[in-house]
């Protein structure tokens, strides 16, 4: 397909059955439709068998269209990292919106304050007395109300800790002018990527135990706790058999990626392959230097780079290694692979989150037709 044509079709959004994986120009971050599905519905399935809410987190895919396909299968809103990226999706007309990172800074608080303006239901996160008294003042400057969490200390960065602190700072809040207590928050990220099942079970029941005792310390105070939200894509079958847990707020068991994989899976499998890779990075090798060597398009501006390992042929052995911000170098000694120019190769991430956010726009493909063309809406919303 010529090059006028392509972007023609793209922006008519006219291109079902007309565009294939292999018109895509490269490096193309690319979303398998099939498996997206399948690892969409078996989490929503088991979440709900479980009787927990699903709330995924969005910092995953910053996509407007991806949140949406969850909120269609039962999820009952989205998680977003900050304040910058609720802003698009609320703009989008989605709510049930959590902000899981604490708000500091007025620049923040004035923003969730006109967010809450808008969606009422959003839930915001404190973790420190004075940030309380932060919310609690713009709030009745603005004659709102805002809905605020506790955000515990159970993953090892933000949060207050378990407790004592945790009952005072809920007492903070339930009497605090304009504020209303929402529950808990409580993301153990680090326990999810414990690698081996066991070991990472024992890990997250010991943090999310912390979660629940607070929980119910601060219920026998007096105040109502009835919402605890935490959890992610590693631990999701070992959080959601915890009583006192009442969401889960997974995100990269959408993608997935090598990270993940590793971790190992139940029943001593060397894999995590719960749910399928549906995204890729697909590449055109550009030079070929020598007979055991190819260079790709994709370097350090294609996949995110904060991992110990590069990324990996979806199918195939040949060892990828950075080469550049633009370059990926192939060593074909180790395949009886043919790899020549021009030939287009996929690949898959490092850690999904952060690749995501260096595209514009993700393609949605089913079989090796384009399906679908998703922009990256909150794509760089830091703050």
């Amino acid at each position: 397909m010529k090059w006028p044509e392509f972007q023609k079709l793209i922006e008519s959004r006219n291109f079902g059955g007309k565009i294939s994986k292999d018109d895509l120009p490269t490096p193309a971050l690319v979303v398998d439709l099939d498996i997206f599905e399948a690892n969409l519905n078996k989490m929503a399935s088991h979440l709900n068998a479980a009787g927990k809410g699903f709330r995924p987190h969005a910092k995953t895919h910053k996509c407007v269209e991806i949140a949406e396909a969850c909120i269609r299968v039962g999820a009952v809103g989205t998680c977003t990292a900050k304040i910058s990226e609720a802003e698009v999706f609320a703009a989008s007309g989605l709510s049930g919106l959590l902000v899981t990172t604490p708000l500091v800074g007025s620049w923040r608080i004035e923003r969730a304050v006109a967010l809450a303006l808008d969606k009422p239901d959003t839930i915001y996160c404190a973790d420190h007395p004075a940030n309380v008294d932060m919310l609690s003042e713009a709030a009745k400057a603005a004659g709102i109300e805002l809905n605020v969490a506790i955000d515990l200390l159970v993953g090892g960065r933000t949060g207050i800790e378990p407790g004592k602190e945790a009952l005072q700072l809920a007492q903070k809040i339930d009497t605090a002018a304009n504020l209303r207590f929402a529950g808990i928050q409580a993301f153990a990220g680090p326990c999810a990527h414990t690698h081996g099942f066991e070991a990472r079970k024992g890990a997250s029941e010991a943090a999310m135990s912390l979660a629940v005792d607070t929980r119910i310390l601060i219920e026998r105070s007096g105040i109502g706790c009835r919402w605890l939200s935490g959890s992610s894509t590693g631990a999701y079958n070992i959080d959601s058999a915890i009583d006192g847990v009442t969401e889960l707020q997974p995100g990269s068991f959408l993608f997935m990626d090598i990270d993940y994989a590793g971790i190992g899976g139940i029943n001593n499998s060397v894999e995590f392959d719960d749910f399928g890779f549906s995204l890729s990075v697909i590449t055109t090798v550009f030079s070929k230097p020598s007979k055991s060597v190819a260079i790709v398009d994709a370097g350090f501006k294609a996949f995110s780079t904060d991992r110990p390992f590069p990324p990996r042929l979806k199918t195939g052995d040949s060892k990828y290694n950075w080469a550049g911000d633009e370059h990926g170098r192939l060593d074909l000694n180790a395949t009886d692979r043919s790899v020549e120019l021009g030939d287009r190769l996929e690949f898959l991430a490092p850690h999904c989150d952060p690749t995501v956010n260096l595209y514009d726009s993700i393609y949605g493909v089913r079989g090796q037709q384009l399906e679908a063309v998703w922009k990256i809406a909150a794509r760089g919303m830091t703050t």
